[in-house]
């Protein structure tokens, strides 16, 4: 306790230090006054509200700006498959968490290039240029985004959501809401990539099975198979060059 209280003595002092110095600075040299700093967002009248407004709207879309990567591009799928294929191998923490998510985000970045193209030259190029405002600019980029989700979204999970809104059925992607086909999209997601987990998992179950039996049928009952079989799991996934295979299954998957 008497060492926190010191510190806290000292860490006033510092600061007293500090401040003082620099009104004494200000004070004895009038030559180099301190400089002024003033924030000011927003002005008076409808015009400066708007802009506080933009501004407000600018950060909130920005904090949930990791949501928005996860569940309106392709990352939920690629980072769960990369995951069962970690888990698969049984190899723990290798590859770390922060290899598999990086290979994920740049496979995203890779697979919505196209969409991210088009978004760049139907909305955020006019909207620089001045030519579209910026409620006809978001309609605009909402568009491509959803023809991606809209490609990949099974119409039993897009249904679902529509039919808990009562909503009527949408003529064409233009006339689905944001708010229903985001949902469906990532469950479609979750349901496509644990398919493809479970493809996975299949050639390393077989081997833990094999290598079960043969050391009960040895009467090496003791000894965990895990360790037996992970040797031969990392071989058979490197032999058959399984990093090429699971990224090849990714990016086909998503070329329909």
């Amino acid at each position: 306790m008497k060492k926190r209280t010191l510190a806290l003595i000292l860490l006033l002092f510092l600061c007293s230090l500090c401040f003082g110095g620099s009104t004494f600075a200000a004070q004895t040299n009038p030559n180099n006054p301190i400089p002024g700093i003033s924030v000011n967002i927003g002005s008076s009248g409808s015009s400066g509200a708007s802009s506080t407004i933009t501004i407000l709207l600018l950060l909130t879309v920005l904090s949930i700006a990791p949501s928005i990567l996860v569940l309106m591009t392709s990352f939920t799928r690629i980072v769960i498959v990369l995951g069962f294929v970690r888990t698969s191998l049984g190899t723990q923490q290798m590859p770390p968490n922060q290899v598999l998510v990086g290979l994920a985000l740049f496979l995203t970045f890779f697979i919505m290039a196209p969409t991210i193209g088009e978004i760049n030259q139907t909305a955020l190029q006019p909207f620089l240029k001045g030519t579209i405002d910026q409620t006809e600019a978001l309609k605009q980029a909402s568009l491509p985004i959803k023809k991606f989700m809209y490609s990949h979204t099974r119409e039993k999970d897009l249904m679902l959501f529509l039919d808990y809104t009562k909503a009527p059925k949408p003529k064409g992607i233009e006339d689905t809401p944001i708010t229903a086909i985001v949902p469906a999209y990532a469950i479609s997601e979750l349901k496509s990539a644990f398919q493809m987990g479970f493809m996975i998992f299949i050639p390393f179950l077989v081997i833990d099975m094999v290598v079960s039996s043969t050391l009960m049928a040895m009467g090496m009952m003791m000894l965990p198979p895990v360790m037996i079989s992970l040797p031969f799991k990392i071989l058979l996934f490197i032999l058959v060059d399984g990093w090429y295979l699971v990224v090849k299954s990714l990016l086909l998957s998503y070329s329909t």
